[in-house]
C-alpha cells in the first residue's frame, strides 16, 4: 500500500494571503537600506502569521500559485571587497544577507513556536532524529556544526571540512569526493557529547529554492547516475508508465520529471532519498537552533563569512565550481515546472511547504500567463 498524500504539519487552514506582504530579495541593498530595514519587518512579521495561519498552503490547495518570482543562484560572481580581507577581522555579512537573516529568523520563531512542532532533538521521532544526527558535521578543533543538505553545495562544504581536520591538503585538490570518510557525524557521538556541542558549538546550515534544488537532483541522478537509475529510475518507470509494470528489463534511464514528480506524492517525507527530502526534514531547524542559515542565493558572501566565523586559517577558501557543473538557470527551471501538469504541481508543493516558508522562498509561478513565455 502506498503512503498518503497528505502531509500533517500541523498548519491550521484559515484566511487567504493578503498582498503586499511579500519582499522582493532580488533588489540589491546598499548600505543606505540597513538603516530602512526597520520598515521592511513590518511586511516581514505579517508574511510570518500568514505562513503561521497556514495562508501558503491554502494558497496552494486553490490553486492560487501567485506571481512571485524565485531568485535566480548567482552563482559565484566576483568576490566583494570584503572577502578578500584577512579572516582576523569581525565577520561581516553584506546588507542583503543581514535582512534574509533576519526575516528567516522571526519566521523561524513563529513557525517554530507553535505547540505542535518540535523544540528540541530528543522530542524528534527516533527515524527523525536519526536523520538529523547523520546529517550533522562535527568540527572539535573550530568548535561547529554543520548540517548538509545534499544539491546546496555540501560536497565543497565536506571539502573544507576535511581541509580543517587535515584529511586533505587543499580544497582544490582533484580527487572523487567520499561522503562518508574523513567526517565526523554528530550521530557517531554519545547523548551528551550531542547535547554538549548543540549547547556550546556554532551551528549553520545552507538552504536553497525548493524546487529549483529538485530539479537539480533529478537532472543529475537520473540523468547521469547509474546506479540511481537503476535502484530508483527503474522502479519508477515500472510504477507509472503505462504498459511497464512487470518490465524487468527498464533500464531507468529516461524518467520524466512528471513520473518524478509522481512517485515523489507517494512517498512519506520522513523516509525519502537525501537527495530529495525536504531540507526542514534533513536539518530540523525547529528542533536545532541554527545560528546562521545561509543560502545557495548567497553562496560566496555567506560561506565567507562562515569561515571567519569560525576562524578558519587563511589559506582556507570555499571551492570553486567545478567545470562540469551544470546550473539550473531561472529559464529550466521555468521549462519544467509549467512543463508539469498544474494538479501535480499544487499536490507537489505542500510537501515542500516548510522550505518554502521558514526559508522565506516565494511559490513558484505557472500561472497559464506566464508559462505562455
Amino acid at each position: 500500500m502506498m503512503p498518503s498524500r497528505n502531509q500533517d504539519f500541523g498548519l491550521k487552514k484559515s484566511g487567504g494571503a493578503r498582498s503586499g506582504s511579500v519582499i522582493n530579495f532580488r533588489k540589491t541593498v546598499n548600505s543606505g537600506s540597513l538603516r530602512r530595514s526597520s520598515a521592511v519587518l513590518p511586511s516581514v512579521l505579517t508574511f510570518a502569521v500568514i505562513v503561521a495561519s497556514g495562508g501558503l498552503l491554502l494558497m496552494i490547495e486553490k490553486g492560487m500559485l501567485n506571481s512571485m518570482e524565485t531568485p535566480p543562484p548567482r552563482g559565484y560572481s566576483k568576490r566583494s571587497g570584503y572577502l578578500r580581507q584577512a579572516r582576523n577581522l569581525v565577520p561581516a555579512v553584506d546588507a542583503e544577507s543581514q535582512i534574509l537573516q533576519e526575516i528567516r529568523n522571526r519566521t523561524i520563531r513563529t513557525m517554530c513556536g507553535q505547540k505542535n512542532m518540535p523544540h528540541s532533538v530528543w522530542s524528534l521521532s527516533p527515524l527523525q532524529r536519526k536523520t538529523l544526527l547523520q546529517h550533522i558535521l562535527v568540527n572539535d578543533e573550530h568548535r561547529f556544526l554543520y548540517c548538509y543538505v545534499p544539491k546546496v553545495a555540501c560536497s565543497n562544504w565536506k571539502r573544507v571540512l576535511k581541509v580543517l581536520s587535515g584529511a586533505l591538503e587543499n580544497v582544490d585538490v582533484n580527487i572523487k569526493m567520499n561522503h562518508k570518510s574523513d567526517l565526523l557525524f554528530l550521530s557517531s557521538l554519545k547523548p551528551q557529547e550531542i547535547r554538549y556541542r548543540l549547547k556550546h558549538y556554532f551551528k549553520f546550515m545552507f538552504v536553497r529554492e525548493p524546487m529549483e534544488r529538485l530539479l537539480s537532483a533529478y537532472r543529475n541522478k537520473f540523468g547521469e547516475i547509474k546506479a540511481y537509475q537503476e535502484k530508483y529510475g527503474a522502479e519508477i518507470i515500472r510504477r507509472y508508465r503505462k504498459g511497464h509494470a512487470k518490465d524487468t528489463a527498464v533500464a531507468g534511464d529516461d524518467v520524466t520529471f512528471a513520473e518524478f514528480v509522481r512517485y515523489l506524492l507517494d512517498e512519506d517525507v520522513d523516509r525519502m532519498n537525501e537527495h530529495w527530502m525536504p531540507i526542514y526534514n534533513l536539518c530540523q531547524p525547529c528542533a536545532v537552533s541554527y545560528d546562521f542559515i545561509g543560502s545557495y542565493e548567497h553562496l560566496e558572501s555567506d560561506a565567507d563569512y562562515v569561515l571567519q566565523r569560525i576562524s578558519a586559517p587563511p589559506h582556507v577558501h570555499f571551492p570553486e565550481r567545478q567545470t562540469w557543473y551544470k546550473p539550473v538557470t531561472k529559464e529550466t527551471l521555468h521549462y519544467y515546472l509549467c512543463s508539469l501538469p498544474q494538479k501535480l504541481l499544487r499536490e507537489l508543493l505542500p510537501k515542500y511547504i516548510l522550505d518554502f516558508s521558514l526559508f522565506t522562498y516565494p511559490l513558484p509561478n505557472t500561472t497559464t500567463e506566464y508559462c505562455r513565455h
